[in-house]
Protein backbone atom coordinates (compact mmCIF):
# COMPACT_ATOMS: atom_id res chain seq x y z
CA UNK A 1 0.00 0.00 0.00
CA UNK A 2 1.24 3.77 -1.15
CA UNK A 3 0.81 6.04 1.27
CA UNK A 4 -0.57 9.73 0.45
CA UNK A 5 1.20 12.25 2.79
CA UNK A 6 1.62 16.38 2.50
CA UNK A 7 4.74 18.14 3.06
CA UNK A 8 5.68 21.40 5.47
CA UNK A 9 8.15 23.82 5.95
CA UNK A 10 10.68 21.82 7.90
CA UNK A 11 11.30 21.83 11.57
CA UNK A 12 12.98 25.44 11.61
CA UNK A 13 9.61 27.80 11.41
CA UNK A 14 11.59 30.56 13.51
CA UNK A 15 15.30 29.57 12.29
CA UNK A 16 17.47 27.27 10.27
CA UNK A 17 21.14 27.57 12.08
CA UNK A 18 23.90 25.72 10.99
CA UNK A 19 27.41 25.20 12.75
CA UNK A 20 30.73 24.17 11.69
CA UNK A 21 32.29 22.43 15.40
CA UNK A 22 36.29 21.34 15.33
CA UNK A 23 36.71 17.41 15.07
CA UNK A 24 38.46 18.06 18.32
CA UNK A 25 35.80 19.87 20.17
CA UNK A 26 33.65 18.17 22.75
CA UNK A 27 31.63 20.78 24.53
CA UNK A 28 29.91 23.06 21.75
CA UNK A 29 27.73 20.51 20.60
CA UNK A 30 26.22 19.75 24.21
CA UNK A 31 25.81 23.35 25.43
CA UNK A 32 24.28 24.86 21.96
CA UNK A 33 21.73 21.88 22.72
CA UNK A 34 20.68 23.70 25.58
CA UNK A 35 20.81 27.59 24.33
CA UNK A 36 19.04 26.77 20.95
CA UNK A 37 16.18 24.07 22.92
CA UNK A 38 13.73 26.54 21.43
CA UNK A 39 10.20 25.82 19.70
CA UNK A 40 10.75 26.31 15.95
CA UNK A 41 14.30 26.72 15.91
CA UNK A 42 16.21 23.94 14.42
CA UNK A 43 19.96 23.39 14.65
CA UNK A 44 22.41 21.38 12.47
CA UNK A 45 26.15 20.41 12.58
CA UNK A 46 29.20 19.78 10.49
CA UNK A 47 32.70 19.04 11.38
CA UNK A 48 35.89 20.74 10.33
CA UNK A 49 39.32 18.68 10.76
CA UNK A 50 41.20 20.33 13.46
CA UNK A 51 44.94 18.66 14.99
CA UNK A 52 44.59 18.69 19.09
CA UNK A 53 47.67 21.05 18.67
CA UNK A 54 46.74 24.79 18.78
CA UNK A 55 49.20 26.53 16.89
CA UNK A 56 48.71 29.39 14.16
CA UNK A 57 49.68 27.22 11.51
CA UNK A 58 46.85 24.83 11.95
CA UNK A 59 44.71 27.34 12.89
CA UNK A 60 45.67 29.00 9.68
CA UNK A 61 44.97 25.43 7.72
CA UNK A 62 40.91 25.63 8.44
CA UNK A 63 40.37 28.64 6.59
CA UNK A 64 41.22 25.91 3.63
CA UNK A 65 39.07 23.44 5.20
CA UNK A 66 35.74 25.34 5.67
CA UNK A 67 34.06 25.15 2.15
CA UNK A 68 34.21 21.13 2.70
CA UNK A 69 32.96 21.39 5.51
CA UNK A 70 30.19 24.20 4.94
CA UNK A 71 29.03 21.10 1.94
CA UNK A 72 28.68 18.82 4.49
CA UNK A 73 25.25 20.77 6.16
CA UNK A 74 22.29 20.26 4.38
CA UNK A 75 21.88 21.76 1.25
CA UNK A 76 18.27 21.72 0.91
CA UNK A 77 17.96 24.19 3.97
CA UNK A 78 17.56 27.88 3.54
CA UNK A 79 19.99 28.82 6.63
CA UNK A 80 19.66 31.79 8.38
CA UNK A 81 22.12 31.85 9.90
CA UNK A 82 26.26 29.92 10.27
CA UNK A 83 28.54 29.86 12.97
CA UNK A 84 32.07 28.87 12.72
CA UNK A 85 32.95 27.17 15.95
CA UNK A 86 36.50 27.98 16.97
CA UNK A 87 37.63 31.06 18.89
CA UNK A 88 41.77 30.97 18.08
CA UNK A 89 41.08 29.78 14.72
CA UNK A 90 38.55 33.31 13.73
CA UNK A 91 41.07 35.32 15.16
CA UNK A 92 43.53 34.14 13.00
CA UNK A 93 41.40 33.78 9.74
CA UNK A 94 39.28 37.07 10.29
CA UNK A 95 35.81 37.42 10.22
CA UNK A 96 35.99 38.43 6.80
CA UNK A 97 37.67 35.57 6.20
CA UNK A 98 35.60 33.24 8.00
CA UNK A 99 32.15 34.71 6.06
CA UNK A 100 33.72 34.45 2.47
CA UNK A 101 34.48 30.60 3.03
CA UNK A 102 30.83 29.95 4.31
CA UNK A 103 29.04 31.86 1.78
CA UNK A 104 31.15 30.22 -1.11
CA UNK A 105 28.47 26.85 -0.33
CA UNK A 106 25.89 29.41 1.01
CA UNK A 107 25.54 32.63 -0.29
CA UNK A 108 22.45 34.44 1.14
CA UNK A 109 23.16 33.29 5.18
CA UNK A 110 24.47 35.08 7.36
CA UNK A 111 28.06 34.02 9.16
CA UNK A 112 29.42 34.44 12.28
CA UNK A 113 32.03 32.89 15.29
CA UNK A 114 33.08 33.09 18.21
CA UNK A 115 35.43 36.24 18.44
CA UNK A 116 32.73 38.52 15.96
CA UNK A 117 30.29 37.20 18.74
CA UNK A 118 31.59 37.54 21.69
CA UNK A 119 32.32 41.73 20.56
CA UNK A 120 28.60 41.74 19.77
CA UNK A 121 28.15 40.42 23.28
CA UNK A 122 30.36 43.05 25.03
CA UNK A 123 28.37 45.76 23.24
CA UNK A 124 25.23 44.38 23.86
CA UNK A 125 26.47 44.34 28.10
CA UNK A 126 27.90 47.87 27.51
CA UNK A 127 31.08 45.84 28.12
CA UNK A 128 34.38 48.35 27.57
CA UNK A 129 36.84 46.78 29.87
CA UNK A 130 37.17 43.41 30.40
CA UNK A 131 38.62 40.57 32.05
CA UNK A 132 40.35 38.01 29.65
CA UNK A 133 40.67 34.00 30.30
CA UNK A 134 41.80 31.88 27.75
CA UNK A 135 43.35 28.26 27.43
CA UNK A 136 45.94 29.49 24.49
CA UNK A 137 49.52 29.91 24.64
CA UNK A 138 51.01 33.08 24.55
CA UNK A 139 51.25 33.64 21.04
CA UNK A 140 47.36 32.73 20.20
CA UNK A 141 46.24 34.73 23.45
CA UNK A 142 48.17 37.49 22.46
CA UNK A 143 46.74 37.58 18.81
CA UNK A 144 43.16 37.50 20.60
CA UNK A 145 43.83 40.79 22.98
CA UNK A 146 45.44 42.90 20.18
CA UNK A 147 42.09 42.14 17.87
CA UNK A 148 39.67 43.03 21.25
CA UNK A 149 41.96 46.06 22.12
CA UNK A 150 41.94 47.21 17.89
CA UNK A 151 38.28 46.81 18.46
CA UNK A 152 38.16 49.15 21.64
CA UNK A 153 38.27 46.88 24.38
CA UNK A 154 40.24 47.25 27.76
CA UNK A 155 41.81 44.37 28.74
CA UNK A 156 41.90 45.00 32.89
CA UNK A 157 43.01 41.75 33.41
CA UNK A 158 44.22 38.48 31.49
CA UNK A 159 45.22 35.05 32.43
CA UNK A 160 45.49 31.63 30.73
CA UNK A 161 45.36 27.73 31.10
CA UNK A 162 48.31 27.58 28.83
CA UNK A 163 47.23 24.54 27.24
CA UNK A 164 48.05 23.30 23.64
CA UNK A 165 46.02 20.23 23.82
CA UNK A 166 42.43 20.35 22.64
CA UNK A 167 41.62 16.87 24.11
CA UNK A 168 42.78 18.07 27.99
CA UNK A 169 41.25 21.65 26.67
CA UNK A 170 37.70 19.43 27.14
CA UNK A 171 38.88 18.03 30.37
CA UNK A 172 39.48 21.82 32.07
CA UNK A 173 36.92 20.97 35.05
CA UNK A 174 33.91 23.73 34.99
CA UNK A 175 35.20 23.98 38.69
CA UNK A 176 38.78 25.15 37.31
CA UNK A 177 36.98 27.58 35.20
CA UNK A 178 35.05 29.52 37.91
CA UNK A 179 38.13 29.83 39.62
CA UNK A 180 39.35 31.52 37.01
CA UNK A 181 36.86 33.75 36.59
CA UNK A 182 36.70 34.92 40.52
CA UNK A 183 40.70 34.98 40.30
CA UNK A 184 40.47 37.13 37.30
CA UNK A 185 37.88 39.66 38.45
CA UNK A 186 39.69 39.72 41.48
CA UNK A 187 41.94 41.57 39.74
CA UNK A 188 40.73 44.80 38.56
CA UNK A 189 37.29 46.16 37.89
CA UNK A 190 36.27 44.70 34.73
CA UNK A 191 32.64 45.66 33.17
CA UNK A 192 32.63 41.99 31.60
CA UNK A 193 35.01 38.58 32.37
CA UNK A 194 35.11 36.71 28.68
CA UNK A 195 35.88 33.14 28.77
CA UNK A 196 37.47 32.34 25.33
CA UNK A 197 37.35 28.66 23.31
CA UNK A 198 34.61 26.67 22.54
CA UNK A 199 36.34 23.83 24.09
CA UNK A 200 35.86 24.80 27.84
CA UNK A 201 32.96 23.99 29.51
CA UNK A 202 31.73 27.43 30.88
CA UNK A 203 27.84 27.35 30.51
CA UNK A 204 26.93 25.40 34.30
CA UNK A 205 29.13 27.64 36.01
CA UNK A 206 28.61 31.17 34.36
CA UNK A 207 25.58 32.05 36.55
CA UNK A 208 27.20 31.06 39.92
CA UNK A 209 30.60 32.87 38.51
CA UNK A 210 28.40 36.20 37.83
CA UNK A 211 26.31 36.22 41.23
CA UNK A 212 29.50 35.47 43.12
CA UNK A 213 31.59 38.57 40.83
CA UNK A 214 29.35 40.64 40.63
CA UNK A 215 30.31 40.93 36.61
CA UNK A 216 28.51 39.64 33.47
CA UNK A 217 30.30 36.76 32.28
CA UNK A 218 30.75 35.78 28.24
CA UNK A 219 32.23 32.52 27.12
CA UNK A 220 32.72 31.66 23.74
CA UNK A 221 30.16 29.07 23.10
CA UNK A 222 27.10 31.15 24.95
CA UNK A 223 28.19 34.52 22.80
CA UNK A 224 28.30 32.22 19.63
CA UNK A 225 25.01 30.72 20.40
CA UNK A 226 23.52 34.13 21.51
CA UNK A 227 24.51 35.69 18.43
CA UNK A 228 23.43 33.18 15.97
CA UNK A 229 19.64 33.31 17.70
CA UNK A 230 19.58 37.13 17.54
CA UNK A 231 21.16 37.32 14.09
CA UNK A 232 18.07 35.23 12.90
CA UNK A 233 15.64 37.14 14.54
CA UNK A 234 14.84 35.14 17.89
CA UNK A 235 15.20 37.40 20.99
CA UNK A 236 14.13 35.04 23.55
CA UNK A 237 14.98 35.48 27.13
CA UNK A 238 16.12 32.39 28.60
CA UNK A 239 17.02 31.45 32.41
CA UNK A 240 19.98 29.76 33.29
CA UNK A 241 22.65 31.11 30.45
CA UNK A 242 23.46 34.29 32.07
CA UNK A 243 22.90 38.32 31.62
CA UNK A 244 23.58 37.82 27.77
CA UNK A 245 20.72 35.90 27.14
CA UNK A 246 18.47 39.12 28.46
CA UNK A 247 19.58 41.36 25.98
CA UNK A 248 19.41 41.74 22.10
CA UNK A 249 21.67 43.14 19.75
Amino acid sequence: MKLDFVTDVGIGTRATLGTIVLSTDETLEPEFARMTALEGVALYHSRIPMVAEITTDTLQQMERDLPASAQLLPESLDFDVIGYGCTSAATVIGQEGVARAINSVFSDALVTDPLTALIAAANALGARKLGFITPYIPDVSMRMRLKLEKTGFEIASFASFEETDDRVVARISPTSIATAIDRVAARADCDAIVVACTNLRCLEVIETAEHLTGTPVISSNQALAWHMLRLAGVTDQQSGMGELFKRVL
